[in-house]
């Protein structure tokens, strides 16, 4: 009896050793996680897979979706409807345990920032994440790991265990974030798989505000900023304001969905900051540009001559109105000057300025200048006002002169030269100078022209020439017809007035004293002197009294 108790008992150890020995092999990685972790056990005599109504691993009772199995190794993915406790892995009516898994709760503990605009980036700080969103494809039977913004699904640039990084969606709205991971769970069967759903974490508020753009995002000072949105108010709260670099700018319009402003005189490159309802919001940054004047052309003219300018940082040109300083302060001050007077703006580039010689013009410097001001604390215009200057060089206003012209009579279309100095170019229109052909044409309005689009004229006896060349010292025009008064008879031909003078004009315009364009073109004439119209190159009488009647 002894010798078979101990015979027995000596089993019993031999049988539970290797019991345990087989046990301790299982092993399960990683021990913890949230649903959807990916979990391995490795061990020994898990068998052959057959079915899955034989194989099954099931954590505390709950049924995993089986990836891999191998007598070694098995590959599962937690189950959402999982609890904390052991896992069991089932080889038809062999069951072993392979260990303690816990279930971790997935938890957003920061978002930051928490107040940012749509499109922008935003970091979810948190707990229990899992290593990856999983399959880029939304539409795999496993589904992907989610973030929501107030039910908007966002785009996920970086996923870690403890941090994911996504980017707001454009048509997000104010409202929760939430992290939603997916789950793989079978069927009742053991087989794939259940309809996705997820496991959502606690839920953290999210700001999000309307995005803000502006133009431009460089130039000098007295520069016109426009901050396009919405919802900034019908008109300036109390604490309205805007700062270049931390210094406050002058407010010209704000409206619901549009802010002008003006870059102070004092501001530095920097942040653009909006401030109101007691929040500061940084909308981007603003470079403080100098402006500099490299070169000039021609340096000499007569009126309406057309000087370019080139250089850097001229900024934009502005027109008088709403969105000027006060009493039209950077309208009136923003522009080109010659000889002390207003010069005609026909083009402000960033780069280059083109200004027709106004009427007015003297000899004296080219001074490119922009008006600037520092406001009022409360944003109005302005404590102090100054207009810096940038000079180019000097200009000589020319006057015209005729030296000698011929023929001094001639027939219809025959060519006169007029030979002289300080002609200056062939300006036959520019619309430029007429600001409301632009407005009008763009509403769709009619228009005609009238006297102020030509700038240069050569009359002979009251009526104009067809110009054939002009440069600064000659010019080539033809002798136009002159249609006689009694039309049809051939007194008609000694009642015409066949002689009178030959001239030449040149017009141009001053600017108003707002800085608007213009005052009514005025006129100089340079006399050349007497001139015949010939009868030469007419029709003969039979084309009068049987055409002319129809002309």
């Amino acid at each position: 009896m002894k010798q078979i108790s101990r015979f027995s008992m000596v089993s019993g150890l031999i049988f539970l050793v290797l019991t345990l020995g087989a046990v301790a092999q299982a092993e399960i990685f990683p021990p913890e996680g949230p649903p959807g972790t990916t979990v391995t056990i490795s061990g020994e005599g898990f068998g052959d897979f057959q079915n899955t109504q034989n194989n099954r691993v099931e954590f505390e009772g709950v049924s995993a979706l089986i990836q891999s199995w191998e007598p070694d190794f098995i590959l599962v993915k937690v189950p959402l409807k999982a609890r904390s406790g052991p896992v069991m892995v089932m080889n038809g009516g062999q069951k072993r345990d392979a260990g303690t898994f816990t279930l971790q709760s997935v938890k957003i503990t920061k978002v930051n920032p928490s107040k940012a605009e749509a499109g922008s980036l935003v970091t979810i700080e948190g707990e229990h994440f899992g290593n990856t969103a999983g399959s880029r494809d939304p539409n795999t039977m496993f589904g992907v790991n989610q973030v929501l913004i107030n039910g908007i699904r966002a785009e996920v640039r970086r996923w870690r265990p403890t941090k994911i990084e996504v980017q707001i969606p454009a048509n997000a709205q104010t409202g929760k974030v939430e992290v939603r991971l997916a789950s793989s769970d079978p069927l009742p069967d053991g087989s794939c798989c259940a309809p996705v759903d997820y496991a959502v974490s606690n839920a953290m508020p999210l700001t999000v505000v309307p995005p803000i753009a502006y133009d431009p995002q460089y130039g000098p000072i007295g520069s016109k900023v426009v901050l396009s949105g919405q919802s900034f108010g019908e008109k300036a709260p109390k604490d309205g304001r805007v700062f270049f670099g931390g210094k406050l700018a002058a407010i010209a319009q704000w409206t619901d969905r549009t802010i002008v402003v003006h870059v102070p005189l004092n501001a530095e490159s920097g942040s653009l900051v909006l401030h109101r309802d007691g929040q500061d919001r940084t909308i981007g940054s603003f470079d403080v540009a100098v402006t500099e004047v490299h070169e000039y052309f021609p340096k000499r003219g007569p009126i309406g001559t057309l000087v370019i300018i080139r250089g850097k940082h001229f900024g934009v040109h502005s027109e008088g109105g709403d969105t000027a300083y006060a009493f039209d302060f950077e309208a009136a001050n923003n522009g080109v000057s010659i000889g002390g007077i207003p010069a005609v703006i026909h083009r402000w580039l960033d780069d280059q300025i083109d200004v027709w010689v106004p009427f007015s013009a003297m000899t004296g410097p080219i001074v490119v200048r922009r008006g600037g001001g520092i406001p009022n604390a409360d944003g109005t215009c302005c404590e102090r006002k100054e207009v810096v200057q940038h000079i180019a060089g000097e200009f000589t206003v020319v006057r015209p002169e005729i030296h000698d012209y011929t023929p001094k009579e001639g027939g219809l279309d025959e060519l006169v030269t007029i030979t002289g100095s300080g002609f200056g170019e062939f300006l036959q229109i520019s619309e430029a100078t007429r600001l409301t052909l632009h407005r009008q044409a763009h509403s769709w309005q009619n228009y005609r022209l009238g006297e102020d689009v030509s700038r240069t004229e050569v009359l002979i006896n009251g009526m104009a020439t067809q110009v054939v060349s002009w440069s600064d010292t000659e010019i080539q025009a033809r002798i136009p017809r002159r249609q006689p008064f009694g039309v049809g008879t051939p007194e008609g031909f000694e009642n015409d007035l066949m002689e009178g003078t030959l001239i030449v004009k040149r017009g141009s315009w001053d600017m108003l004293e707002t800085g608007d364009c213009c005052k009514p073109k005025q006129w100089i004439t340079i006399v050349g002197g007497p001139f015949k119209m010939l009868r030469r190159g007419l029709p003969d009488m039979d084309y009068w009294n049987e055409k002319g009647r129809a002309q």
